[in-house]
């Protein structure tokens, strides 16, 4: 189950522990259907407690975005550690994820 919260337009929702291929596969749905709700116009993810992403963190994300960008809206991440940081920065996910103090 997601920790998440939703005020106004934004969703944000709080990844704990490890954004691996398991756990993108437990999270996506629920999120998906969270996203349904076309007055959801900006996800953001925050990263405080995430120890650990891999490829399929990466291309859940990607795909968050590319349904959020269909519908003009956007993606932010904050709390970003520096591992997870240097992810977003070679990744090249900082060129369509907003990086939030």
């Amino acid at each position: 189950m997601l920790d998440y919260e939703r005020t106004r337009q934004t969703l944000t929702v709080r990844l704990s522990e490890d954004l691996d291929h398991s756990a993108a596969s437990r999270i996506r749905p629920e999120l998906d259907a969270l996203l349904k709700d076309p007055s959801i116009r900006r996800l953001v993810l925050d990263l405080k407690q995430l120890r650990f992403m891999d490829s399929s963190g990466i291309g859940l994300i990607i795909g968050r975005y590319k349904l959020l960008e269909r519908r003009g809206g956007s993606v932010a991440v904050i709390n970003a550690d520096a591992r997870v940081d240097r992810i977003f920065e070679m990744s090249g996910l900082y060129q369509i994820v907003d990086r939030m103090a």
